[in-house]
């Protein structure tokens, strides 16, 4: 008698960002050939880029198949499946998922509603902008929470430009960003590095003295979880990049063309970005489990929830709390990233008889991009003892070497240096900025 098969046991990871494609990649190739256990990763869009470099997107710089990772391609190469879709509902009582139907442009469905089936749920969607209620945000603001709306963002930008170049004016080209996060400051820096390219494209109706770029921040100093130092640093480049910086100054609301302050201050905006805080998104508190005033699901140190141990919580969408950190862990990259990396051991030990490991953070510091020409930062004491201020070369070296360390958890060592080394040979041929 032939024995009888056993059923799949589904292990569903929803949200293909920077946690998920990890932890996706991880276990896809820990499972692979497994004789029950199937990965899947679900997503809304079929491409991954690595959301640190969406600001890159916003400006035009960056090289997109250097960049993209295809889901399908990706997943055939490394033992998981990939699901086209957005989770709409949970139904914990018959540990499904529903995955909402899809439309093509013309409003026609593509992809009915349907259920998926799991054993175990991964929930790794990231976060989105946080309006805190500011009137005029959604109608008057662009904000970058996804690779289409900075493609979006670019696009207009492009076309303001443009007119510029072919219709000359004498009047400012005003962008107003809101926000002096790490999104809000390398958006301002990488967009004058854009002008400065369109010139040396000979577009010499692109003068940086008519474009003004106002970063607008409602703490006393920029990107205020960081050391002190590294905030008057990254103020100090971006006054001398001519952008101006406006610090305890909180916004009131927006209209189309104006940001006005609570102070009673006004600033014109042809462009308004948005980039003041985030959250996790909205229908993450309606699924049943329990979450902070942010969306975020709560988890234990185990990442599983706190609601349903057959359920798990990375990344932005998580809120972890542990002994150092009473308000969560900050949702950050290298927190996805250890997140992801203990999961795929914790889970390898589960399937061995073990208990979960418990989850924690290793803060190595942070670094942020001040165009691609520049950086600043610091390595926490995980790296060296008492940490170390970085600045300039040195510091754009580490930046990219985090990027570098993300595409080297989804194809390895060799295909990565071989990869940068063709790269490399290449750039000096390539075109610095997208022209479409």
């Amino acid at each position: 008698m032939q024995p009888e098969a056993q059923s799949p046991r589904n292990w569903i990871i929803v949200g293909g960002g920077a946690a998920g494609i990890e932890l996706a990649t991880r276990l896809g190739k820990k499972f692979r050939g497994h004789p029950t256990i199937k990965i899947i990763l679900v997503d809304p869009k079929f491409k991954h880029i690595w959301k640190p470099q969406w600001h890159e997107i916003a400006a035009g710089t960056l090289n997109y198949p250097e960049s993209e990772v295809n889901y399908l391609l990706h997943g055939q190469r490394y033992g998981y499946q990939f699901e086209l879709g957005a989770m709409e509902r949970l139904i914990r009582a018959k540990q499904q998922i529903i995955l909402a139907p899809m439309f093509d442009e013309q409003g026609q469905l593509m992809i009915e509603r349907r259920a998926l089936p799991y054993e175990r749920l991964f929930l790794a969607v990231g976060s989105i902008s946080h309006d805190f209620s500011v009137p005029g945000v959604a109608q008057y603001s662009d904000t970058l929470d996804s690779q289409q709306q900075a493609d979006q963002f670019y696009r207009r930008f492009l076309q303001q430009c443009i007119r510029r170049q072919y219709q000359p004016t004498n009047t400012p080209f005003k962008i107003v960003i809101v926000g002096g996060g790490a999104t809000g400051v390398e958006l301002a820096a990488e967009l004058t590095e854009t002008i400065r390219r369109l010139q040396q494209l000979n577009w010499t109706h692109i003068d940086p003295s008519q474009m003004h770029i106002s970063l607008v921040e409602g703490a006393e100093r920029l990107l205020p979880n960081l050391p002190q130092r590294v905030s008057q640093a990254i103020e100090a480049n971006l006054v001398q990049q001519n952008i101006k910086v406006y610090l305890n100054h909180a916004v009131a609301r927006l209209t189309q063309d104006c940001v006005y302050m609570v102070n009673g201050e006004v600033l014109p905006a042809d462009m308004i970005v948005w980039a003041a805080g985030i959250k996790a998104p909205e229908w993450l508190a309606h699924l049943g489990l329990a979450h902070n005033k942010l969306n975020q699901i709560m988890v234990k140190p185990t990442l599983q929830t706190q609601s349903d141990p057959q359920i798990f919580a990375l990344g932005d969408a998580a809120c972890c709390i542990l002994p150092d950190y009473p308000q969560g862990v900050p949702p950050r990259a290298q927190a996805a990233h250890q997140q992801a990396a203990l999961l795929a051991k914790s889970l390898h030990c589960a399937t061995l008889g073990k208990p979960l490991l418990n989850y924690h953070y290793r803060d190595y510091g942070s670094l942020i991009s001040l165009s691609q020409r520049t950086a600043v930062g610091h390595l926490g004491a995980n790296v060296l003892p008492g940490g170390i201020f970085l600045e300039g070369k040195l510091a754009q070296w580490f930046y990219w070497l985090l990027f570098k360390k993300h595409q080297m958890v989804l194809f390895g060592f060799w295909r990565v240096a071989l990869g940068t080394l063709g790269q490399l040979l290449l750039g000096k041929i390539k075109l610095r900025v997208k022209l479409h």
